[in-house]
């Protein structure tokens, strides 16, 4: 008995141009074009999806770089007071706090070279 595809085949060309939505000419109208930027748009995504990781650990970083050398005190000399300090709290909190709680941040600016000091 032969096999059809035809119900199986409609489907998955439909799926793909339901995720091409929104692409210009061929990329969203051409199976052959959609399928090579389907793959290629889900390649960029799953690496982007740790790029942004990265990208957002630097913001972090560089705010609370900012708000430290504010306070007198480098980024390296700030983290390393903080493990002496023993303040266990994460860097997307620290900038969080940074930005929008200057107040609380500065105790812990000062809580941090106080154990410094002492160590």
């Amino acid at each position: 008995m032969r096999v059809r595809y035809g119900k199986a085949r409609h489907r998955a060309k439909k799926r793909l141009f339901k995720e091409a939505k929104g692409r210009r000419g061929g990329r969203a109208k051409l199976l052959r074009t959609v399928k090579e930027t389907t793959l290629r748009a889900r390649a960029f995504a799953y690496r982007d999806r740790r790029v942004r990781k990265r990208d957002f650990r630097a913001l972090w970083i560089t705010r609370l770089n900012a708000a430290c050398r504010e306070q007198g005190l480098s980024y390296s000399a700030f983290i390393h007071g903080l493990k002496v300090a023993q303040i266990e709290l994460n860097r997307k909190t620290l900038s969080e706090l940074a930005i929008n709680e200057p107040s609380v941040f500065e105790e812990i600016v000062a809580s941090v070279k106080e154990a410094v000091a002492n160590a």
